[in-house]
């Protein structure tokens, strides 16, 4: 078994950012520069979504984080997939931006909301031809019997809307849209050597955005 000491600085209380939104904002923008320069983030808006099913049986899977503002992060799916289904039951829901050569990670917990139709469709005009033709290819997460029955779902809707060159050559559907994470907590983990780690926790104590300090409070947890 390999291991590998982290050799991160770290995260301290007097580092930290006056806010959950501040501090996230900070280390995304950081992620995003490095994966310009270096092999080792190669997408670092790949997030972790948790959510649990009918049983309370946890199910986990990377997505895009595709918003990110002071009112917390989103992404988008199709509405009748398994996370959307499994939202819909339990809004309840977990969420991790991992960057581990950087040696750091946010995790965010809260509930899922939909997000505004006017959102979803702004952005899915912002979509390559062919992920928008996709969106309507793939029954997320129900079986397939081939690869060719996906290609070939892929080729109809392609023939359907040929590509015009214009954003709005393919309707966005009934069934594709997202959902924005309200958090009550999240958390800033700081890989260090020796396994102590550091890890800062904004938790919610009011109403108010992840910009708003008056509505977190700040405690350190044992790693």
């Amino acid at each position: 078994m390999t291991r590998i000491d982290y050799t991160g600085t770290g995260l301290s209380e007097d580092e930290l950012a006056a806010t959950p939104w501040q501090q996230a904002k900070h280390w995304l923008d950081e992620a995003v520069e490095r994966s310009g320069v270096q092999p080792d983030v190669p997408e670092p808006h790949a997030l972790s979504v948790a959510t649990v099913d009918a049983d309370g049986v946890p199910n986990v899977r990377t997505v895009l984080m595709r918003f990110f503002d002071e009112r917390g992060p989103g992404f988008l799916t199709n509405t009748l997939s398994t996370k959307g289904i499994e939202l819909a039951g339990n809004p309840g829901i977990a969420a991790s931006l991992t960057w581990p050569a950087m040696f750091r990670a946010v995790r965010f917990r809260g509930q899922a909301v939909l997000l505004d139709r006017a959102e979803v469709e702004a952005y899915f005009a912002t979509r390559p031809y062919g992920s928008r033709i996709s969106a309507w290819a793939s029954m997320q997460s129900q079986p397939a019997t081939s690869r060719a029955e996906l290609e070939t779902a892929y080729e109809k809707y392609a023939t359907q809307w040929p590509d015009s060159g214009s954003p709005d050559d393919v309707p966005v559907p009934d069934f594709w849209g997202g959902y924005r994470i309200t958090c009550d907590e999240v958390e800033f983990w700081g890989g260090r050597s020796n396994r102590l780690h550091d890890r800062l926790v904004f938790t919610r104590v009011a109403e108010g955005s992840l910009d708003d300090a008056s509505a977190w409070t700040v405690s350190r947890r044992q790693p």
